[in-house]
């Protein structure tokens, strides 16, 4: 199946006419403590596994789209103007290619994004959230969140999760089309829950993380018991979140991560996003944990930490990390 077949089933010819010339939306950036790591059909973005995430609240990218009276689309991000040849802009463009109604309909992307591109700390997610938002009010489709999951999923696949605020799970499904791949809202807040960044690079990886995917897939060792540990670790994540189990929760996002990472190094050639600066930080983390602060980390494909830590030790953590840039994801607004 086509992504072409999901946007014929999903929208039925709808995007074809409309009267608005633009719709906008914000999408928070997420970061997954059950990682999504592999897919089982790579054309329409459906993962070996289900994945769990916290959203970042005011951490992620508004996009306005425009229809425009131009030859090709145009494509902004932060007050600058993208060339249509750059990877970014490539993606976009196979994506708002799934909902021209002609060769003569063009675009115009806007976005501001708050956080580092392309270096981990899931600027695609957002941003693809964002303009699935967009073009959801552009074209009045009124489609629910569900179903815009499924087609944000299609442009990038954690991008589902970008979809709400909170602790989301991306269900993996079983279909060959996809219809029961999606994200949903969990129940569940965390008031005094803590996400710090620690950004240690902000330039773009080394290896995309869908080339980074495949590969470690493809040819590492230790990725066919991914899909256990993950479902194992997912059972007990809920459980943590439910009952507000700190301890649990951070030791078992934190594993999560490092077996994540071990797949990729087991790859062949070896994946290793890690720096220098990572692994100095890894130890302070452990080494403050043993002394008695409860701080965890996880890590997505990128050299960046993120810290999960209480509100109550905020100020321990700013001695530490003073760098560090920190969200409360349920923090009202």
């Amino acid at each position: 199946m086509k992504k072409s077949d999901v946007i014929k089933t999903l929208l039925n010819h709808r995007y074809v006419y409309t009267e608005n010339t633009s719709g906008s939306a914000f999408a928070p950036a997420n970061i997954a403590l059950c990682k999504y790591w592999g897919k089982r059909d790579i054309e329409l973005n459906l993962p070996v596994t289900s994945s769990l995430s916290v959203s970042l609240g005011e951490q992620g990218a508004h996009t306005t789209v425009s229809l425009i009276n131009a030859s090709e689309d145009k494509i902004r991000i932060n007050e600058e103007d993208i060339t249509l040849d750059t990877q970014i802009a490539k993606r976009l463009i196979e994506f708002l290619d799934l909902f021209r109604s002609n060769t003569e309909m063009h675009f115009a992307i806007d976005t501001k994004i708050n956080i580092p591109m392309s270096a981990g700390l899931a600027s695609s997610a957002c941003s693809f959230a964002a303009l699935i938002q967009a073009l959801d009010q552009l074209f009045s489709w009124q489609l629910d969140r569900i179903n815009l999951s499924i087609l944000a999923r299609l442009g990038s696949g954690s991008a589902c999760r970008s979809l709400w605020d909170g602790f989301v799970k991306w269900h993996a499904g079983k279909e060959e089309d996809g219809m029961d791949s999606f994200a949903e809202l969990l129940p569940y807040e965390w008031p005094h829950l803590c996400v710090g960044l620690l950004v240690i690079s902000d330039q773009p990886k080394p290896i995309s993380s869908r080339e980074a995917m495949q590969k470690t897939v493809n040819t590492s060792c230790y990725y066919k018991s991914w899909p256990e540990k993950v479902k194992t670790d997912l059972a007990v994540l809920q459980e943590a979140i439910a009952s507000r189990d700190f301890d649990l929760f951070g030791s078992v996002a934190e594993s999560n991560a490092l077996a994540m990472h071990a797949s990729m190094l087991t790859a062949n050639p070896p994946i290793l996003y890690w720096l220098p600066e990572t692994v100095a930080m890894m130890h302070q983390i452990w080494k403050k944990r043993a002394e008695g602060l409860p701080i965890y980390f996880t890590q997505d494909a990128g050299p960046n930490l993120k810290l999960l830590f209480l509100k109550t030790d905020i100020e321990q953590v700013k001695k530490t990390f003073p760098e560090i840039k920190i969200i409360m994801p349920f923090e009202k607004h």
